[in-house]
């Protein structure tokens, strides 16, 4: 199988990497500064490591080109100046349609779940106005997939815990999970979003993802 990851130098796109490189896939990691991946002692032949930029047509239609699945953990600044987020997003879609290519699981936050009342917890009054302007990032990411044809997974993530894989974790559709302590492992969102690329529990649906 052969996975392009989208944002493969960040907390949890190292460990994407890890985790699918130990199912035995073929891993495309694509990212502005991702020589530091490629250890040349102990260089993994399923691994190509591309430089390239995340807005660029071309290099991403590339990328994508003749791959399996696409796994998507963009990252950037908080402060509303980055639209790496949404706009990455975008052009990902695009070029997976030009390519042929229709699964895709993407990193977002979890502002774009459901609360109770049914409505986007970004929209709720006490939602921290330090997370609006990310939180908006993630919610135009989401609704770039929702509007694709794509068989999509959008996983929404508390804060994340610069942590390996535990495997205690728990995950719901479109709403948070339960218990929901509001931190993960950075790990298991890559062992998660990995799995669910194959796994296709959540196709079409947010996922709310909690340790436990």
């Amino acid at each position: 199988m052969i996975i392009p990851v989208f944002g493969a130098t960040g907390q949890v796109g190292k460990r994407v990497v890890q985790s699918a490189l130990n199912k035995g896939y073929q891993v495309r990691a694509f990212g502005r500064n991702v020589e530091y991946l490629f250890d040349k002692e102990n260089a993994n032949h399923q691994l190509e490591v591309i430089k390239g930029y995340v807005f660029d047509e071309a290099e991403v239609l590339d990328a994508v080109t003749g791959a399996d699945a696409v796994i998507s953990v963009l990252g950037g600044s908080i402060d509303g100046t980055d639209n790496t987020r949404s706009l990455g997003i975008k052009n990902i879609i695009t070029q997976m349609q030009k390519a042929g290519v229709k699964r895709i699981v993407a990193l977002g936050g979890m502002g774009v779940l459901n609360d109770a009342s049914g409505h986007f917890i970004i929209e709720a009054e006490d939602y921290p106005e330090e997370y609006k302007a990310v939180g908006l990032e993630h919610l135009h990411a989401y609704q770039y997939l929702q509007q694709s044809p794509l068989e999509w997974t959008f996983v929404c993530s508390p804060d994340i815990l610069d942590q390996d894989h535990t495997g205690r974790y728990v995950t719901n559709a479109d709403y948070p999970p339960s218990p929901n302590h509001f931190q993960v492992a950075a790990g298991d969102i890559a062992d998660f979003m990995v799995n669910e690329v194959t796994a296709d529990h959540y196709l079409r649906h947010r996922v709310g993802i909690s340790r436990l």
